[in-house]
């Protein structure tokens, strides 16, 4: 049976297994979430939702929503407002960009795989485009999964990624918001995306890596 906790709710009295969604106090390791107690190795709390809240250092996937010299605004899936400043294309082709070139470089609705290079006391985020990520329109899909089920999504030591990866021949790329980019064949990339659905809808039930494994090479050997 598993056990839902809400934020304060002691969890356990082994500090050194404290994990994600814990904290400690005396010695005994409370929640910081609403979620369910996995106490596999680790002891962490699996949040059931949650938004977006960006750390310097974050690589995650953002839609352009607005043009404003001398910024390109961002969604990140995050409550706050991120912004790409020109000076971080400017300075890498070595060329003045003017305001009416912007959207010939992103324009709106663009996505882009961006890292998080600062936020400030007021919430403002300053992103970086990343040059090894290559997201676009039209050759791959985008979906979006609670922000809190990513680290379930990836698994212990890259293992659920790495195995989604392999038995569905796509390129997926899992950002620390939420979103993920999969590029590939269109029904690689329907599975891809079942998948990925299914282990978040199941994230804090036991034995899902072998329940996932299972169905993949189900579907591998019906193919």
């Amino acid at each position: 049976m598993y056990k839902i906790v809400i934020p304060g709710d002691l969890v356990s009295d082994d500090a050194k297994r404290a994990g994600e969604g814990t904290y400690v106090e005396d010695g005994k390791v409370y929640a910081t979430t609403y979620g369910v107690v996995d106490d596999k190795g680790e002891i962490r709390v699996v949040a059931f939702s949650g938004k977006y809240l960006p750390t310097r250092g974050d690589v995650v996937i953002g839609k352009v929503v607005e043009i404003s010299f001398p910024y390109w605004i961002v969604d990140i899936a995050s409550p706050y407002e991120a912004r790409i400043h020109m000076s971080e294309i400017s300075t890498r082709g070595g060329k003045r960009i003017e305001f009416g070139d912007m959207n010939a470089i992103l324009d709106l609705d663009d996505l882009v795989a961006v890292k998080v290079l600062n936020v400030d006391a007021l919430m403002r985020i300053d992103l970086g485009l990343k040059e090894d990520l290559h997201i676009g329109r039209g050759n791959g899909r985008l979906i979006e999964v609670p922000p809190t089920k990513v680290p379930r999504i990836i698994g212990r030591k890259g293992s659920m990624i790495r195995m989604l990866k392999d038995k569905c021949n796509c390129f997926i790329f899992v950002a620390k918001n939420g979103r993920i980019w999969i590029k590939g064949k269109t029904k690689d990339i329907k599975l891809a995306s079942e998948v990925i659905l299914m282990i978040t809808k199941e994230a804090h039930t036991s034995g899902l890596t072998d329940r996932v494994a299972e169905f993949l090479n189900s579907v591998k050997t019906e193919r």
